[in-house]
C-alpha cells in the first residue's frame, strides 16, 4: 500500500506572464480558489495518510497555506528548495524525506484516473519485477507530437520520442506527469545543480526495461494549467469534470458486521458484498463517503481515535481490491451523552443530513443522481432531508443492491 504521495511545485510558470510575477503557479486560482487546493483534494480522496508539497518559487505562500495541515485525513508537509533544482534534484533536495515507494505528481496537472488502482498496478508490477524503478501513468490524445509521445510494450515503456508539432496527427500516448517511483533512483541521483527526472532520468531507466507503464482511459479527462489557454480551460472545464454523483453509506450493519459499538480494527468484518460494491461505484464514476453515527464516543466506550484506526482498517482492506472510499464522516455526538463535552444535538446526527450536507460543500457532487444507503430508518431520512434518494439495505449482498441502483458507466480507472 502506496500511503505517501509527492506533488512537485517548484516550477517558474514563465509561459503564464504576469500570472505567475507574484504566485506560484499551481496557487493560481482556478473556479474560485486556488488549484492547488483542488489537487491535493484530488490526492487524498485516494487514502494517503502525507502528502509532500516539494516548493520552489514564492514557496513561502505555499508554507503559508499548506504546511502541517490536513486534508481527507493526510498530513500535509511542505518542503522549499533553495534555488532551482530541477524534477529530479527537487526529489534530491526532499530525500530525506521520501518513503521507499511513493507517488509523484506535477503540481499543475490534474487527470482524471483512480490512484488507488494506478498504485495497487505497481505493486503487483513490482511483485512480479522487483527491478523495476518507476511506473508511469500514460495519456492519449489525438495528437501526442505536440507533447512527446511515449512507446510501451508489454507493459513497459520501452521509448520517449521528442516533441514534433509537425508530426502526422496519429494518436498516441503521452506522460500524464503522475508516477509510482522506488526511491532507489533519488539515492542514485549524482549530486550537483539542476537535473529532470524527464530528461536525465527516466530515459536511463527505459533502456534497463525497468520503467511500468499504466494507459489511462482513451478520454480520461487531463489538464495542464501551465499555459494561458489551458488556464482559461481549466476556468471553463475543472468544476464541471469533477463533478459526479456519490454513493453514500451507512457504516455499522451496512459496511461491516454490528455487534454494538463497533470499533476495534481487528473486529473489522465486512458485509457479504461491501468491498466489492464499493469497488463497482469506484468504477462506475460515483464518489463513495461513508456517513456514521458513532454514539459511542459519547457514551465513553471508545474514541475517536478509535473511529480513525477503525477507518484506516478499511481503508487499507479496500485497497486490496483496488478499491477506496473518497471521505469518512461520523457524528460523535448524543443528546444524552454519558460524556459532557459530546452531549448535544448534533445537526449532522442521522436523521439529519448534516453529514451529507457538509460533503457536498466539500467536493463537487451531483446531488439528484447521488443516492444513500443504510440499514436504518434514519439512513434513508437522512438522504432524504438532503434530497438524495434514501434504500434501506437489509440483508445479503451489497454488491447485488449497489448493481441495481447504479446504472455502470464507463470505466474511469484503466483503458
Amino acid at each position: 500500500m502506496l500511503t505517501q504521495a509527492v506533488i512537485l511545485c517548484g516550477g517558474l510558470g514563465t509561459r503564464l506572464g504576469t500570472l505567475t510575477a507574484s504566485t506560484p503557479k499551481p496557487m493560481l486560482p482556478v473556479a474560485g480558489r486556488p488549484f492547488l487546493d483542488t489537487l491535493i483534494q484530488e490526492v487524498a480522496r485516494y487514502g494517503f495518510d502525507e502528502i509532500v508539497l516539494l516548493a520552489g518559487r514564492f514557496g513561502e505562500q505555499i508554507v503559508e497555506r499548506y504546511d502541517a495541515t490536513q486534508v481527507l485525513g493526510a498530513t500535509i508537509k511542505v518542503l522549499v528548495e533553495p534555488k532551482p533544482l530541477g524534477t529530479g534534484g527537487a526529489l534530491r533536495f526532499a530525500a530525506d524525506h521520501l518513503r521507499q515507494e511513493f507517488v509523484l505528481l506535477n503540481g499543475d496537472t490534474w487527470i482524471n484516473a483512480d490512484l488507488t488502482v494506478f498504485a495497487q498496478h505497481w505493486l503487483e508490477a513490482k511483485r512480479k519485477d522487483p527491478a523495476l524503478s518507476a511506473q508511469l501513468l500514460l495519456q492519449h490524445v489525438d495528437e501526442p507530437g505536440r507533447f512527446g509521445a511515449v512507446e510501451f510494450d508489454q507493459g513497459r515503456v520501452t521509448a520517449f520520442r521528442e516533441k514534433d508539432p509537425s508530426a502526422a496527427a496519429v494518436p498516441g500516448y503521452i506522460n500524464a506527469g503522475v508516477y509510482c517511483l522506488d526511491r532507489k533512483i533519488v539515492s542514485a541521483m549524482a549530486p550537483g545543480e539542476a537535473i529532470s527526472l524527464e530528461t536525465d532520468i527516466l530515459p536511463g531507466l527505459v533502456e534497463k526495461a525497468s520503467v511500468a507503464a499504466f494507459p489511462a482511459r482513451k478520454g480520461a479527462y487531463f489538464i495542464d494549467i501551465g499555459v494561458p489557454e489551458s488556464y482559461a480551460q481549466a476556468q471553463r472545464e475543472l468544476e464541471e469534470e469533477r463533478r459526479k454523483p456519490a454513493l453514500f453509506l451507512d457504516r455499522d450493519g451496512t459496511l461491516n458486521e454490528d455487534d454494538g459499538y463497533t470499533h476495534k480494527a481487528e473486529d473489522l468484518l465486512w458485509k457479504e458484498g461491501a468491498r466489492e460494491a464499493i469497488r463497482f461505484a469506484n468504477d462506475a464514476g460515483y464518489y463513495v463517503f461513508v456517513v456514521t453515527n458513532q454514539a459511542g464516543v459519547a457514551h465513553g466506550y471508545y474514541t475517536e481515535a478509535d473511529v480513525i484506526a477503525f477507518h484506516a482498517a478499511m481503508k487499507a482492506s479496500l485497497v486490496e481490491i483496488g478499491a477506496h472510499i473518497d471521505a469518512f464522516e461520523w457524528c460523535p455526538y448524543h443528546p444524552e451523552a454519558k460524556l459532557e463535552d459530546f452531549r448535544q444535538k448534533s445537526p449532522r446526527r442521522k436523521p439529519e443530513p448534516g453529514m451529507l450536507l457538509d460533503l457536498a460543500t466539500k467536493f463537487p457532487i451531483d446531488l439528484p443522481n447521488s443516492i444513500m444507503v443504510g440499514n436504518a430508518e434514519s439512513d434513508v431520512a437522512a438522504g432524504e432531508a438532503a434530497n438524495i434518494r434514501g434504500i434501506l439495505y437489509s440483508d445479503g449482498s451489497l454488491l447485488d443492491l449497489v448493481k441495481r441502483e447504479i446504472p455502470k458507466r464507463d470505466n474511469i480507472n484503466v483503458d
